[in-house]
């Protein structure tokens, strides 16, 4: 059922923003998340899940999750990495929600269906053939 404004149920970013946002304020600790050390933090964590990752064959990495202790640690440093990308777009009042459907729609139009299906090739180096078009 479809009942969001874009045509599926959105996640609730306000709500999950507003309670970060009271644990932050509880601890005192909007004084140190300027922007740039939200981003440094970004960055760490999503290193953390890397690091998870780091010397996994294509194979293991697709099987992580099989495995209670590993599976609990990624989720672990994707809600870690959730927390800092919505705090960074708290603080800049950037609108999640509409940011990745204006970037979906930007995206449509780099890699159409037709030139880009299958391929990896990025949208600057797509190239128009005479099927394509």
């Amino acid at each position: 059922m479809c009942t969001g404004r874009f045509g599926f149920d959105p996640m609730n970013t306000e709500l999950l923003q507003k309670k970060i946002r009271s644990f932050v304020t509880e601890r005192d600790w909007d004084q140190f998340h300027t922007p740039k050390n939200l981003v440094m933090a970004l960055a760490g964590e999503a290193g953390e899940l890397l690091e998870i990752f780091q010397w996994l064959s294509s194979e293991q990495s697709a099987e992580v999750m099989k495995d209670p202790k590993t599976a609990i640690r990624v989720r672990h440093e994707l809600a870690d990495i959730f927390v800092y990308l919505l705090r960074i777009a708290d603080k800049l009042e950037i609108n999640l929600e509409e940011a990745v459907l204006e970037k979906l729609q930007l995206n449509e139009q780099k890699y159409p269906v037709k030139l880009s299906k299958g391929s990896a090739v990025k949208y600057t180096d797509l190239k128009v053939t005479p099927t394509s078009e």
